[in-house]
């Protein structure tokens, strides 16, 4: 029900933003477009974590990045299709989004309530015929019961419940992993990639048609990701895919310094870093967030751990383009490939191996009495 109120909120931002005379309006309407995000991401991953089967739990929860990023090259694919159609251009560039706003709304009347979420509501009977549909009916018996078992608190869950001292090492990771999802600089490109193609002397057109490379890009190696992540587990793709956004970062970095901007390296680089991304932190930080809190506490902590990366990509949005034009692309770039190396001492050193365990499996694992 709440990601509908979710699809109401784009629809309306849709509209009222193309509709828009007034800036007051344009940027009321862009709130509550922004709303609705918030609500989708942090309830979107989570849902699916609570429903998947733990052995394909990683390449389901990563499904929504790859919806987030067929989202985002169909959106600069539309762009660069109204580009040319006046004056007026952007209002039709907005408006459209109100079509998957609406088809969402619709199709969330066939979803059914997570089992987790309906045992929490005293509704077993119901969250065991979840179950049977998405284990089968010989494991559900067995994970309703260890759902129960988790969920037997008297009291309801708070966030003050977050803070106690077995709880914070956990509610730190999700922190800092979303955090450093968004420090490693990829709304960077992805916001403002028209605006670095432009400064290394691309036309305002063939900027456009080379953000759909990089929405191409990111959508194919999401599908690598979803392919790997529940193989090869969610560490090694965030260590690897750090690993090579630092050398992408770094690449790009040393063509400014070399005044080397001109040629096709420039796309190689950005393309070559977005590929690492996508297989790496774009879908794995959502799942390991989706993982590591217990059940009563994963709406909480989630929406923590999220809000914290929705306010790292705000400053990240707002810092960059100054950033680019005071301090030179060498030393912008410089400075996000040694954010991304960081990020790769950091999960090599803390972050736990999630994959192939129930959420209750993993809750006894990660929470130390």
């Amino acid at each position: 029900k709440v990601l509908m109120f979710a699809a109401a909120l784009f629809f309306i931002s849709a509209l009222g933003s193309a509709l828009s005379h007034q800036l007051f309006y344009f940027v009321t309407a862009r709130i509550i477009g922004g709303i609705g995000v918030g609500v989708a991401s942090i309830l979107s991953p989570m849902y699916i974590a609570e429903i998947a089967p733990a052995k394909s739990r990683g390449t389901l929860v990563s499904l929504n990045q790859l919806a987030v990023v067929i989202g985002i090259l169909v959106a600069f694919f539309s762009n660069y299709l109204l580009v040319n159609t006046g004056d007026n251009n952007w209002r039709w560039m907005l408006v459209v989004m109100a079509a998957p706003a609406v088809l969402l709304f619709f199709s969330l009347i066939f979803v059914p309530e997570s089992p987790r979420w309906l045992v929490g509501q005293k509704k077993s009977d119901l969250a065991l015929k979840v179950l049977i549909k998405t284990t089968g009916e010989e494991l559900a018996t067995n994970e309703l019961k260890q759902i129960e078992e988790t969920l037997k608190m008297k009291e309801e869950a708070s966030y003050n419940d977050l803070l106690v001292p077995k709880m914070k090492p956990i509610l730190l990771l999700g922190i800092i992993l979303a955090i450093f999802q968004q420090i490693t600089g990829i709304n960077t490109i992805m916001y403002y990639a028209p605006k670095i193609f432009a400064q290394v002397g691309q036309s305002n057109d063939s900027a456009l048609l080379q953000t759909i490379a990089i929405g191409g890009t990111n959508l194919l190696f999401t599908v690598v990701a979803m392919l790997l992540i529940d193989k090869f587990g969610r560490k090694f793709l965030v260590l690897t895919g750090s690993l090579g956004m630092t050398l992408m970062l770094t690449g790009l970095s040393l063509l400014y310094f070399l005044h080397q901007t001109s040629g096709i390296l420039v796309l190689i680089f950005i393309l070559g870093y977005i590929a690492f991304f996508a297989a790496s932190l774009g879908p794995a930080v959502w799942v390991i967030i989706s993982e590591i809190f217990p059940n009563r506490l994963r709406s909480k902590g989630m929406s923590v751990a999220i809000v914290a990366l929705w306010i790292a990509c705000t400053v990240v949005t707002i810092v960059f383009p100054v950033m680019l034009e005071r301090l030179s692309g060498g030393i912008t770039f410089m400075i996000f490939a040694l954010i991304c190396f960081v990020n790769l001492i950091y999960v090599w050193t803390k972050v736990p191996e999630t994959k192939g365990k129930s959420l209750e499996e993993l809750e006894k694992v990660l929470i130390k009495e």
